[in-house]
């Protein structure tokens, strides 16, 4: 029986080894999967934060570049907020490429264009608004004084010579808006 155990023996180590070999492989393989899931993971959230960083030290590049180089020409002003962009990201340790880094200053400015755009119409409408306002006001009020010019000639016209009564101009409503001439 010793001599059978002595025999086996050799084979049997061989198989346990070869039993620990594979489920250490397996066991490596997974934690290799669970280390890749983990790293993307980070990544992805590490991107989300530093598209955050790049978009809002773009914005600040553009308003820089906007305020402070107000004479220069476009391409003066995209120059200075890339280098002001890209020394910022350089400091906190972002590092994007030149041409991502337009593209973010180039959003700042569409964004920043969008948003002037809808400001001045929304000014402009009430100011056009009160402009036709006045102006109605405006030829109200010269057709009264109109009427009561007449009515102060014919008054005296009719007091010097024949009695007629006076004929009054109506004032114009809103639809009507054309100048009352006198012959």
């Amino acid at each position: 029986m010793q001599n059978v155990i002595e025999t086996i023996q050799p084979a049997i180590s061989t198989i346990v080894t070869a039993i620990v070999g594979v489920l250490v492989t397996f066991a490596l393989a997974g934690i290799n999967t669970l280390k890749n899931k983990a790293n993307n993971w980070l990544d992805a959230r590490t991107t989300a934060a530093q598209r955050e960083v790049i978009h809002k030290v773009a914005g600040e590049a553009f308003a820089l570049a906007q305020t402070t180089f107000k004479e220069a020409g476009g391409i003066r002003k995209m120059q200075e907020a890339l280098q002001y962009a890209s020394l910022r990201l350089t400091e906190q340790g972002i590092v994007v490429s030149p041409t991502e880094l337009q593209a973010a200053i180039e959003k700042a400015y569409l964004e920043y264009k969008a948003k002037t755009k809808a400001v001045l119409a929304t000014e402009a409408q009430p100011n056009e608004e009160a402009a036709q306002v006045a102006a109605k006001e405006a030829v109200s009020g010269l057709a009264a004084k109109l009427n009561d010019f007449l009515a102060q000639a014919t008054a005296e016209v009719s007091l010097g010579q024949v009695q007629t009564a006076p004929e009054l101009i109506p004032a114009p409503t809103e639809s009507e808006q054309a100048p009352v001439t006198t012959e």
